[in-house]
C-alpha cells in the first residue's frame, strides 16, 4: 500500500484509561468525543503522520459526580483546556505490525513526549466495499507530569488516586475518498 489518508471511525473506536483508586483497585473510564488525522501506509507506519485530539469534557467513568470533578480545575480544567492532543514525532518498527509511536502529548497546557506501543491489527473491506484498517495502542503516563496533582491522603496510608494512568486505544479508520 501507499501512504493514504484515513478517516477515523468513532463508532468502532475507543479511547479508554484506568487509574489506581485507594491503592486497592483500578477505576476505568473513557472519552466519548475524539478525532484523528491519519496519513499512513498501514503496512509500514514508520512514515505515518498521526494527530489525535480528545475532548476532555467528554470523560465518562460511569459516575456523574466523579466525571464532574474530573472536568473541573482540580483535574482536566476542561473550561480552559478543552482538548488533549497527541502529535507523532517518531515512529519505530519493533516487530511485524508492531511500532513504538513517540510524540508530543499536550494535556492541561503542558506538553511532554510520550511513547505508545501500536499494533496494526489488519485491513479489509466492509460489506459496502469501504476499505478499513484497525490499530490498537497502549501506554501510560504520570498525570502529575501534566499538572493533574489533586489527591487526598487516606487514613490507612497512601492516596486516593494513583499517579500512573494506563491508556488503551482501539482505532478503526476508513480510507478517505
Amino acid at each position: 500500500m501507499t501512504k493514504t489518508k484515513w478517516a477515523l471511525d468513532p463508532v468502532h473506536s475507543s479511547v479508554d484509561f484506568s487509574v489506581r483508586h485507594m491503592m486497592i483497585a483500578n477505576v476505568k473510564g473513557s472519552f466519548q468525543s475524539f478525532s484523528a488525522t491519519i496519513e499512513a501506509d498501514p503496512a509500514d507506519l514508520t512514515t505515518a503522520t498521526i494527530e489525535f485530539t480528545v475532548e476532555t469534557a467528554s470523560v465518562d467513568t460511569r459516575n456523574k459526580d466523579r466525571d464532574g470533578h474530573l472536568v473541573s480545575a482540580d483535574f482536566f480544567d476542561a473550561e480552559n483546556h478543552p482538548n488533549m492532543t497527541f502529535k507523532a514525532t517518531n515512529i519505530v518498527k519493533t516487530d511485524e505490525g508492531e511500532y513504538d509511536v513517540t510524540g508530543d502529548l499536550t494535556l492541561r497546557g503542558v506538553t511532554k513526549q510520550e511513547t505508545f506501543a501500536v499494533t496494526f491489527e489488519g485491513s479489509g473491506k466492509d460489506p459496502w466495499g469501504n476499505e478499513k484498517v484497525g490499530f490498537s495502542a497502549t501506554g501510560s503516563l504520570n498525570r502529575s507530569d501534566f499538572g493533574l496533582v489533586w489527591n487526598a491522603a487516606l487514613e490507612t496510608g497512601g492516596v486516593l488516586v494513583g499517579d500512573k494512568v494506563k491508556i488503551n486505544l482501539q482505532i478503526q479508520a476508513a480510507k478517505a475518498e
